[in-house]
């Protein structure tokens, strides 16, 4: 018998059963704890499983499955140049526009590729940080100052984590380089443009559908909101032809799917999300009873989704009770507390808001109307930049599968390392503005 295992499941249970017990129930802030940690794992499953999640894990299996290793090593592995590879991780979140959570099935399918410890970290920080739409709203609502900033820091960021990270493991690195130069060049058995063209017809329907209405209605990113729906629409036809033309699935299946979808997005046109669900079944459905690669496809798929999910949601449902929910209660700890913990510019405010925002959840924008209500209520600008830096790349659940993935002590040393930076570019920022 495995004493230690049999220990640490005893105290698990010992644990949960003396919360149960002593739950101080009939409190307002615990029974509000709770209810703002149960409407946040509610909303969480309502705004960004479905529309972020599903597609990120269909990607991802993509990556696993379309992309060889040899790819993966080709541009973030020992064989690659170091400025390609680090160059490529750390634009990476201009074109996803993704958070903490979404980015992991695809950090966790290139990690497991091959790729080198340093450029697959750069591209975990790059993708929620280097946001776009969120850059945009920073600069518009915030301020063209802390817009800048956050460019500037966030890319920074994800290429001088990623170049400590390989620093300090670097023997690990060292046999892992030795191994991907041994092997040999393996040719692409599909060509690489088409590979590329069935992900970004993925990507590109994981960026409208989730594209958020902006606070002015006006130019082009009110445009594009009006139309989202549409856009996606043609980005799943392109991914029709993929399938069929590029995975050589079975046309009839393929075409009656796309047919019935069709009549759903026209017959229901202020429910979308009929529409999108359906895509997703027949999507499913097809994978399910085809053959080979496009069989494996939904496997990893879902492979990475059974991983992941319980984990998130669990971290989700601590980070509630913690912190509370966007735009609603505190949780457990008052929200008078941050802020007056984060007011003006000392070391102290600065590390406090790279460390709270740091295990808080931010869903994709959201991070910016919490700032600006955080601002109002006092918070420094130096605080405000640690929060950006260190809160849309970081969260609860963000480090829990990440600890699947590299282990505890490269989750420590990496979250860390994220906080300490964002402390630092909160103080000189905070000092120049």
């Amino acid at each position: 018998m495995n004493w230690k295992e049999q220990y640490k499941n005893f105290l698990w249970i010992t644990g949960v059963s003396l919360f149960i017990y002593f739950m101080p129930l009939g409190n307002t802030n615990f029974d509000s704890a709770i209810y703002d940690a149960l409407e946040l794992a509610k909303w969480y499953a309502r705004e960004h499983v479905l529309l972020c999640l599903i597609p990120a894990f269909f990607i991802a299996g993509t990556i696993s499955v379309f992309v060889s290793s040899a790819s993966v090593i080709k541009y973030f592995g020992a064989k690659a140049k170091l400025w390609v590879a680090y160059l490529v991780a750390s634009v990476s979140g201009s074109i996803l526009a993704v958070c903490s959570c979404t980015v992991l099935p695809l950090f966790s399918s290139i990690h497991k590729r091959g790729a080198g410890l340093g450029p697959a970290i750069a591209f975990l920080y790059s993708g929620p940080a280097i946001n776009i739409l969120a850059i945009i709203l920073t600069a518009r609502i915030l301020g063209f100052e802390l817009g800048i900033a956050r460019v500037i820091g966030a890319i920074l960021f994800s290429v001088v984590i990623g170049l400590i990270m390989a620093f300090l493991y670097r023997k690990e690195e060292a046999e892992k380089a030795k191994t991907q130069l041994a092997m040999p060049e393996i040719p692409e058995e599909r060509p690489m443009w088409q590979t590329t063209s069935h992900f970004f017809v993925l990507v590109g329907i994981l960026i409208f559908s989730t594209w958020g209405n902006p606070e002015q209605n006006s130019g082009f990113f009110e445009l594009v909101a009006q139309y989202k729906w549409l856009i996606t629409g043609v980005f799943g036809i392109l991914l029709s032809a993929s399938l069929i033309f590029i995975l050589k699935i079975n046309k009839t299946w393929v075409l009656l799917a796309t047919v019935f979808v069709a009549i759903l997005g026209f017959s229901f046109p202020h429910e979308p999300l009929i529409a999108f669900v359906a895509a997703i079944i027949a999507l499913s459905v097809i994978l399910t009873f085809s053959e080979d690669e496009a069989n494996d496809w939904l496997g990893e798929s879902w492979t990475l989704a059974k991983q992941i999910l319980p984990l998130l949601i669990g971290g989700v449902l601590v980070a509630g009770f913690l912190l509370g929910r966007p735009g609603g209660g505190t949780g457990i700890i008052p929200a008078e507390w941050i802020s007056n913990l984060v007011g003006g510019n000392s070391v102290s405010a600065n590390f406090f808001a790279s460390f709270m925002a740091a295990f808080m959840y931010f869903a994709t924008l959201t991070e910016v109307p919490i700032l600006q209500g955080l601002m109002n209520n006092g918070m420094g600008n130096g605080p405000a930049l640690a929060l950006l830096l260190a809160g849309p790349a970081l969260s609860l659940p963000n480090m829990l599968v990440i600890r699947k993935v590299i282990g505890t002590e490269k989750t420590v040393v990496y979250v860390s390392l994220v906080i300490i930076m964002a402390t630092i570019s909160g103080i000189i920022f905070g000092s120049m503005y």
